[in-house]
């Protein structure tokens, strides 16, 4: 490929709404244009970098065995009522009637039209199967953000598996974690796999893939003793004990009129945070329920969902709570509320001697009992995990690191075989829905993760796995012919010796091309000019490090070859 015939459409200056650097870069350096919040589109830069992310995936699918379809992305909106995922998905899915009035819907994800294509397995002796695609899904973000890190419509390479029992689905789950541990590796994405929260995707046990970026959206606890990881959703750790008093025998009511908040409580009257009771009130599936934790923790409103199997949840409103306890946020408790289901945090349990809001307007309760004064009808682990907390298998020290997910895989068993009807004839002659296991990669989030990981204040610095071009000839004096000549014999030899070569043909000063070359990330810059030929040499520039080097003109292209197969 010519320079001079490429769209490339470089930008001198960062984009005023970019809030990320891949979102930055990608656009300065002519790889993406936004066409309106949430919807991209990829020029000839991304689609290069796009094809080889996705080479480098369908070749770690096929070789544990996975088989590759290409399902429609409009479905009809039955399917999803009979899997229970039109409610709980909500207004993240797109939906449309067709000029007939049928319910259709744009495809967030593929689970139950894969399985619809399961229906037509018939016998043990069909599984184990294991199939994928790569297809565009639609999400109706309400705050698409960050490039293409959080988009309403994008490329995901999905993949699901059909085993007769849960063995197999353990093998395939390993199979699957393998494979993408090679990918991210092979495309130079650092990726920590993690325990994760399943979601509305349902199922016993998922891993996330998640990449540590500034720009990130998730949050992982992570240990760097044992290696113990986890999202913040499902992290858990080890608190140290806590002494309580016995207190009073019954609780003593105190007025706080200037006191609304945790913080307000512990510095106007001497209470800590550690010893009081947080009160948060949720609206789940229509139910007001409330919420306990020890003042000073956080919720992890993920738990919150996964322990109730949740399908609707929020925080209920100031008018709501007034009505149902009297009080206004910041006075509230749970001593003595027995019509609302109470949930409390494990922290908690045993705890004495603590203090809460009255339910009244300004006043407080010391010396609480949580198990003598709260009617919990629910223990879980609710509360966020914070930095410098204890390892909950070694001990040590958790650290919090911002990272970007980019892998999901999941663990879902027969929640949609059984919703959409798929059984085989198993050995014993009885049937029986297979389990399933759903991997998911975002291909377009791939691709901004890398550039969130590698690239320096010139611009992107792309692994040569994955670059849009692995080397670039820069011609120094177009105008030469003997220059122009070389250049193009050695832009000839690197093609035919299978490198990924751009020429860079145009009549531009030497420093916008070098600018221009940086700012992409080509790996290799190859700089041909008449000073050099004087004297029988091109000079190689590693993007990466800067290095430049004299190679003998006849020694370049191997030279060029040698470094990529190094890379």
């Amino acid at each position: 490929m010519r320079w001079s015939q490429l769209y490339v459409p470089t930008l001198r200056q960062d984009p005023a709404d970019a809030d990320a650097v891949s979102h930055r870069l990608l656009v300065r350096g002519g790889f993406v244009r936004q066409l309106m919040a949430g919807h991209y589109s990829l020029l000839p830069l991304a689609v290069r970098v796009r094809a080889k992310i996705m080479d480098v995936i369908r070749e770690e699918m096929a070789a544990i065995g996975t088989q590759e379809f290409v399902l429609p992305t409009v479905h009809p909106a039955e399917i999803w009522e009979r899997s229970g995922r039109s409610e709980v998905i909500g207004e993240e899915m797109f939906r449309l009637r067709d000029r007939k009035g049928a319910d259709l819907v744009l495809g967030v994800t593929h689970e139950e039209i894969f399985t619809v294509l399961a229906q037509e397995l018939r016998s043990y002796r069909d599984l184990p199967q294991m199939w994928f695609q790569f297809q565009t899904k639609f999400r109706d973000e309400p705050r698409p953000k960050s490039g293409l890190l959080r988009v309403r419509e994008f490329t995901m390479k999905d993949s699901y598996s059909f085993d007769l029992d849960e063995a197999g689905l353990d093998r395939a789950f390993r199979l699957h974690r393998a494979a993408y541990e090679r990918i991210f590796a092979r495309i130079g994405l650092p990726a920590v796999a993690v325990h994760a929260s399943s979601g509305v995707m349902g199922g016993s046990e998922s891993v996330e893939f998640m990449s540590p970026a500034e720009a990130g959206e998730d949050r992982v606890v992570r240990c760097p003793g044992c290696g113990y990881a986890a999202n913040t959703e499902k992290a858990t750790s080890a608190l140290p004990a806590v002494a309580d008093g016995p207190g009073p025998d019954a609780p003593e009511r105190f007025d706080t009129p200037d006191a609304r908040t945790i913080e307000e409580l512990a510095r106007l009257h001497g209470v800590p945070a550690e010893r009081q009771v947080k009160t948060l009130v949720y609206v789940v599936d229509g139910q007001l329920t409330l919420v306990l934790l020890r003042g000073d923790h956080a919720l992890a409103e993920q738990k919150l969902v996964d322990t109730l199997a949740a399908r609707a949840l929020r925080p209920a409103t100031p008018e709501e709570i007034q009505e149902a306890l009297g009080a206004s946020p910041g006075s509230l408790g749970a001593v003595g509320v027995t019509d609302l289901p109470v949930l409390a945090d494990e922290a908690l349990r045993g705890r004495t001697d603590l203090t809460t809001g009255a339910n009244t307007d300004g006043v407080h309760l010391r010396g609480v009992s949580v198990e003598r004064d709260l009617a919990v009808r629910r223990w879980a682990d609710l509360r966020e995990v914070a930095a410098g907390e204890a390892c909950p298998r070694c001990g040590e020290p958790l650290e919090v690191v911002v990272t970007i997910e980019v892998g999901h895989i999941f663990k879902i068993g027969r929640k949609y075989t059984e919703a959409l009807g798929v059984s085989v004839l198993g050995p014993d002659g009885e049937r029986v829905a297979p389990v399933m296991g759903s991997y998911g990669i975002g291909v377009e989030r791939a691709l901004a993760a890398v550039v969130e990981t590698h690239h320096d204040d010139k611009g992107i610095v792309w692994p040569v796995a994955v670059a849009p071009f692995e080397a670039v000839v820069t011609v120094l004096g177009s105008t030469d012919a003997t220059v122009a000549e070389t250049a193009e014999a050695l832009y000839r030899q690197l093609r035919a010796e299978r490198v990924d070569a751009l020429l860079d043909d145009r009549d531009e000063r030497p420093g916008v091309k070098f600018r221009d070359a940086e700012l992409i990330g080509i790996p290799y810059r190859i700089t041909v000019g008449a000073r050099g030929l004087a004297g029988g040499t091109v000079e190689i520039t590693a993007r990466a490090t800067g290095e430049t080097r004299a190679v003998p003109l006849a020694e370049a292209a191997d030279h060029v070859r040698k470094l990529l197969t190094a890379a």
